[in-house]
Order: structure tokens, then C-alpha cells, then sequence
């Protein structure tokens, strides 16, 4: 009879096959699904605007973030990013006042997300924080691309701080009463 060797079998030594014991926790938030909620794109004089148009228009853009709980039982949010930019016409020595408008465009996208029990100081911080930032590159894009679509230089969207957004429009909600620091 021969000898044979018997080893065991290896362990698995990657975090990949690791136990689950070393995984880190479950993130709080699940994003259920992604969609494009509202779109628009208007050049409201049509080919005049492009026929007249001599510079560059100047874009401003306006951002809001919404969330909606859907279900009263259960953590189900739509969160929507709503972004605005509108371009207009810049000054010129001519006419030093902003000119007409050359177009708009407007984007709601929303997800559908559900939490996992976080702790109550952190879910408008998740609705309103979180989940636009993992929002925001899909909309970036999309307004990249309608603008450009549209005829337009494409609208490059810089990184957004929704911290300070969020903290903003908490200011805004609740003031602090006079006196407090």
C-alpha cells in the first residue's frame, strides 16, 4: 500500500474568500434603483440664438437635493437631485446687462433607496448628503451631455459639497434663536 500525503486543504487567505467575521459592516443605505425623473432642454429663440450668438453665454446652475419617505411602515425614500442651469447672454460693451436667455436645462434624477435601521441623527444626513454624492456623477453626466446635444459647449459640473449644502438649508429651516452661539 502506498503512502499518500493528507493535508488539509488550503484556507483561504484573500480578503475575497476571508470569513465574513472580517467584513466590515453593512453600509445603512441600498440603492434600489436610479432613474431619470424630469428632463428638459430649451433654447427658447431657437436658431436665432445660434445665428446671433457672438460669446460664450454665462451659466449659472442651481442644485436641490428632496427626499420623500414612501412607505410610513418601512425606510423607503425617493431622493431626488434637481439640478438648474440656465445660460444667458454675456455683457458686452453694448449692452453691459445680461442679454436674453440662450437656454435651459433642468434635470430631476431620483433614486429609490432603503436604510437599514440607521440611527435617527443619521438619516437626513444619509438622504441628504450620502445618496446625492453617489447620485451626483450620473447627473453630471447627463447635463454634460444634453448641453452638448443641445449644441452647446457641454456643462462640466464641479464637485459639490452637500455637507454644506445640507447645512445650509438647516440654517435656513431652523435658525438659531437670538442670543444662542
Amino acid at each position: 500500500m502506498a503512502d499518500t500525503d493528507q493535508t488539509p486543504p488550503a484556507q483561504p487567505t484573500d480578503a475575497q474568500n476571508a470569513p465574513e467575521q472580517n467584513a466590515p459592516p453593512g453600509m445603512p443605505v441600498a440603492i434600489n434603483l436610479q432613474y431619470l425623473r424630469d428632463l428638459s432642454f430649451e433654447v427658447p429663440q431657437g436658431a436665432n440664438t445660434f445665428a446671433t450668438l457672438r460669446t460664450p453665454p454665462q451659466v449659472g446652475v442651481n442644485i436641490d437635493v428632496q427626499a420623500n419617505r414612501l412607505q410610513q411602515d418601512q425606510q423607503v425614500y425617493e431622493v431626488a437631485l434637481i439640478i438648474r442651469a440656465e445660460a444667458v447672454e454675456a455683457p458686452t460693451e453694448e449692452k453691459p446687462e445680461p442679454g436674453r436667455v440662450v437656454f435651459i436645462a433642468e434635470l430631476n434624477y431620483a433614486a429609490i433607496v432603503t436604510l437599514d435601521n440607521p440611527p435617527a441623527e443619521a438619516v437626513e444626513p444619509i438622504l441628504l448628503v450620502e445618496v446625492p454624492r453617489l447620485l451626483f456623477p450620473y447627473a453630471r453626466s447627463i447635463i454634460s451631455d444634453v448641453t452638448r446635444e443641445g449644441g452647446f459647449p457641454p456643462i462640466v459640473l464641479q464637485p459639490i459639497d452637500f455637507v454644506a449644502m445640507w447645512q445650509a438649508k438647516r440654517a435656513q429651516n431652523f435658525p438659531e434663536p437670538a442670543g444662542e452661539a
